[in-house]
Parts: C-alpha cells; sequence; structure tokens
C-alpha cells in the first residue's frame, strides 16, 4: 500500500513540476520573441520617411521601458497588467498604417509589409505573456490531492516498524522534509514571472539596448 500510495504521489508531484517549468521556460520564450518582434519593427521602420521612422523607434523604447518598468513588477506581484504598453502598441500600429511610401520602389513597401507584420507578432506574443500571468496557479483540486497524498505518504511510514525509534523517525522526518520542499517548489513555480524563478525582463532590456 506504501509503494503504491508513494508511487502514486512522487508521479503527480513529478507531472506538476515538470509541467510548471516548462510553463516557465515557454514563458521566457515568449518575452524573447516579443522583445525581437519589437526590434524588427523599428528596423523594417528604417525604410519609412524620417517622420514615421523617428516615431517608430521613439514607441518601441517606451513600450519596452514600460514592460521593464512597469508591467514586470506587476507580473511579478500577480497583479493584473494595465497601462501603457496596449497605447503603445496601438500608437505604433496607427504610425504604421498612416507612413506613406512615395517611391514607387517595392522594398520600401516590403519593408513597411514587414514592419506589419512583426508588429502583430509582437500583439500576439504580450497577449501570450498576459495569458501565462492569468492563469497561473494550480486547481484547488490539485493541491486538495497533493496534500492528501502527502499526508497520506507520511501516515504509512509511521506505521512501519523499526529497529530503531531513531532511526526511524530521522527516516520519517526526511521523507516529510523532502514533500514539505517539493511542494513549496511546486508554490513558487507557479507564477512565470515571480522573483524566485528569476525570469526577469532581460530580453526587453537587450531590446532597448538595440534599439538606441
Amino acid at each position: 500500500m506504501f509503494t503504491i500510495v508513494g508511487g502514486l504521489h512522487a508521479v503527480l508531484i513529478s507531472f506538476v513540476l515538470i509541467s510548471l517549468f516548462d510553463g516557465v521556460t515557454q514563458a521566457g520564450e515568449s518575452a524573447e520573441r516579443e522583445a525581437n518582434g519589437l526590434v524588427a519593427v523599428a528596423w523594417a521602420a528604417d525604410a519609412l520617411p524620417e517622420q514615421a521612422r523617428d516615431r517608430v523607434h521613439e514607441l518601441s523604447r517606451e513600450y519596452a521601458t514600460a514592460v521593464i518598468e512597469q508591467e514586470w513588477p506587476r507580473l511579478a506581484a500577480g497583479e493584473q497588467v494595465t497601462g501603457a504598453g496596449w497605447a503603445r502598441l496601438d500608437e505604433l500600429r496607427a504610425t504604421l498604417t498612416a507612413a506613406s511610401i512615395t517611391t514607387s520602389d517595392e522594398w520600401e513597401a516590403g519593408r513597411k509589409a514587414e514592419a506589419e507584420t512583426q508588429l502583430l507578432k509582437v500583439y500576439e506574443e504580450r497577449q501570450a505573456r498576459i495569458n501565462d500571468a492569468d492563469n497561473r496557479g494550480l486547481e484547488p483540486v490539485v493541491w486538495f490531492v497533493l496534500g492528501l497524498g502527502r499526508f497520506i505518504t507520511v501516515v504509512l511510514s509511521n506505521l512501519f516498524g523499526g529497529t530503531r525509534l531513531v532511526t526511524h523517525t530521522i527516516i520519517v522526518t526526511t521523507l516529510a522534509g523532502m514533500i514539505v520542499l517539493l511542494l513549496f517548489a511546486i508554490y513558487q513555480l507557479q507564477n512565470p514571472f515571480g522573483s524566485d524563478t528569476q525570469l526577469g525582463p532581460d530580453a526587453f532590456r537587450n531590446a532597448l539596448d538595440r534599439l538606441g
């Protein structure tokens, strides 16, 4: 009975931990794609008229700064993201749409289309990042099963007889402590943008450096 319950509990903990680690990895990759897309928008906009080009670069820097200074702390705190992010992207879209290509150069027209395509990718990755933050946390039923499994595993281990009480106590205490540590790790990994996951806005800092 102990082998069955302990094995099932270990499988469940492993599954949850792997899922949460994958979620943190995916959140980091999504942030990288979002930041790289923002840089690609600015680079593609170099073919636009000077006024539109300068405005795109300015808005791109403002967006990256807003993500770093305003949005990321809210993500780490588990708060809803609001503020200048969407407004800056809307201004970017309006600037690109209003920019007119005065020549018949197909390359310039293609660069404008590329900037609009990259901006769409930034929209998508931003939405994915916000969804990852909103959908954090395990369902209550999963926490119930994890807690119940921990209780049963520790109780069953106490039913085993041992040659020495001290040795048996050390073994059971070690088992209980390890389970508690794993549950604590699961709790901390629920928010992929929390300080414990070490997932910071480095991608946007790098993007800000490239944007100048």
